[in-house]
């Protein structure tokens, strides 16, 4: 039986319910989004020319300096606008059916925050003395010029990622199928093979795909649970916060990173404990939310 908040949840998808319309609107999804990088690409051609422009593209695909991080933030505003968009056009509903009430959503971002800044950044912080010495990566007074977009930047990077998986996606395969199966096991593994990238992790790139994976089901039974993304988007924006803005230790989205991981440092046999602790952290942070959820 599923939750009556996650019942609410889906009621908007339950009008057009058809697996033709989840597979056409995932297909404008992606082409939204493909759509507005090329726009932003054109117009970092005008801008800077077309000499060196590989390069420069190379360099925002990896986030390795703060405008070039921050302009690859900004790609993700057409994946959000993709799944608005795939909504209104494919299933007669609004941006607010995607994320559930406002009142909701920000009450359980916050708590989302919190708990993946205390017991998260807690855990993390037991972690340091078994991992490699960091090095500084950005200066104090740029990463605090740098901060509020950075925040902004990405916000909109995981709000957009939680609007296409665990609102759309999941909600039109919760509208279709009564199976967790389906409705939350299919959205996760989605949701890791869209970070698999064996050209950056090597041989680490399944253990990264599994790892997200396992986010995406917490993120999906919390979105259950709860009927909002508002949760799933907290844990989300905090986690990505503490990987992208405090420690990078996967190579690259360092660009704002206060400290790294050594030079050469970031190969398998120093990722794969740094994930699989990530995944044990993960389990205790959902175990948390879960224990709040049920006492509030």
């Amino acid at each position: 039986m599923l939750p009556p908040p996650f019942v609410a949840f889906i009621a908007p998808a339950r009008a057009y319910p058809q697996i033709w319309r989840l597979l056409l609107g995932m297909t404008l999804i992606a082409g939204v989004y493909f759509l507005w990088m090329a726009l932003l690409g054109g117009l970092l051609w005008l801008a800077s020319g077309l000499e060196g422009l590989d390069v420069r593209l190379y360099t925002i695909g990896r986030g390795s300096d703060p405008w070039s991080l921050l302009l690859l933030l900004t790609t993700f505003i057409g994946m959000a606008f993709g799944a608005w968009a795939a909504a209104r056009l494919l299933h007669r509903r609004g941006l607010r059916s995607l994320v559930g009430r406002p009142s909701v959503v920000l009450r359980d971002f916050v708590l989302g925050v919190v708990v993946m800044l205390i017991v998260g950044g807690g855990l993390g912080l037991m972690f340091l003395p078994f991992t490699p010495a960091l090095e500084p990566a950005t200066p104090l007074a740029v990463w605090l010029t740098f901060l509020p977009l950075a925040l902004l930047g990405i916000a909109v990077q995981t709000g957009a990622e939680e609007m296409v998986f665990r609102g759309y996606l999941q909600q039109q395969l919760a509208a279709r199928f009564t199976s967790p199966l389906v409705w939350m096991v299919l959205p996760s593994i989605l949701f890791g093979m869209a970070h698999f990238a064996p050209a950056e992790m090597g041989e680490s790139a399944w253990l990264v795909v599994a790892a997200t994976g396992v986010f995406g089901l917490i993120a999906a039974d919390l979105t259950a649970r709860t009927g909002a993304l508002g949760l799933a988007w907290g844990l989300h924006f905090a986690n990505n916060c503490l990987a992208i803005l405090l420690v990078s230790a996967m190579g690259g989205l360092d660009g704002l990173a206060l400290f790294k991981l050594p030079e050469g440092a970031a190969h398998a046999e120093v990722l794969r404990p740094l994930l699989l602790a990530d995944i044990a952290l993960m389990g205790v942070v959902w175990a948390a939310c879960r224990l709040w959820l049920r006492r509030r």
